[in-house]
């Protein structure tokens, strides 16, 4: 159809389905109805049943895409607004993010490796808790798929905003600012509109949490791929360090 060729036509449909699940997530509350898997799941449908061609929508909807970087920068003005907050545990922050990110990585890797996967999967997975405009400039970078690595952050950052408040009610994380790290280093960018839902303290720790997430990731996998070469020789090690632990 000559319709699924118009890029009017589907930047219209994606935002007006992403409308549709907002609405409905304000109804009803509930975790589930998350407007960003609502609209996944309802493009992804719609594709199924039209027949439409992916690449169509690809083409057709990298006006949001470019929107995504202006989007992050754009919570720089949360981080204004607590600056007093920030300062005042700064040293802490810096602290528990570099330790997630690197944890984030690690866990990633291991998991990845023990379920046989290759050097290419592993790189392709290791940025996965990072934004996706930063996560797919790594992935270029270290050999990874980045079409892939889109996918896996967008998935990470669905789950994160569906189930992050369940789990760190569970964990009793009550406080505020150590809630919105939580989503902004878990779940970046999706992960942290949902952690703004719950208030203006939650949101400026994730919107924090996704700038500095993504400065020691990179600075994580450059380390990494400076002391092992590539993706390949890390396979290498694991497969060494993992004959050793048994």
């Amino acid at each position: 159809m000559m319709l699924f060729k118009l890029e009017v036509f589907w930047v219209s449909l994606t935002l007006l389905v992403f409308f549709g699940g907002t609405l409905i997530y304000n109804r009803y509350k509930k975790p589930f109805f998350n407007p960003v898997l609502l609209s996944v799941v309802s493009l992804i449908l719609f594709i199924k049943l039209t027949k439409a061609d992916i690449e169509d929508f690809n083409q057709n909807t990298r006006v949001i895409n470019f929107f995504l970087g202006p989007a992050v920068v754009a919570l720089g003005y949360l981080l204004h607004k607590q600056w007093a907050e920030i300062a005042k545990n700064l040293l802490a922050i810096l602290l528990s993010i570099a330790t997630a990110s690197l944890v984030g990585i690690i866990s990633v890797v291991s998991v990845a490796y023990l379920m046989g996967a290759d050097a290419i999967l592993i790189a392709t997975l290791a940025p996965k808790s990072v934004t996706t405009p930063i996560a797919i400039g790594i992935a270029n970078k270290t050999g990874g798929i980045a079409s892939l690595t889109a996918a896996i952050v967008i998935a990470v950052g669905v789950f994160g905003a569906v189930v992050g408040s369940w789990f760190l009610n569970l964990i009793k994380v009550e406080n505020a600012f150590a809630r919105g790290l939580a989503f902004g280093t878990a779940a970046h960018g999706i992960g942290t509109a949902r952690a703004i839902d719950e208030g203006e303290i939650n949101g400026t720790a994730a919107a924090l949490a996704i700038g500095l997430t993504g400065v020691f990731t990179v600075l994580q996998l450059f380390i990494i791929n400076f002391l092992f070469g590539n993706w390949s020789e890390i396979q290498h090690f694991l497969d060494r360090f993992f004959i050793l632990a048994h």
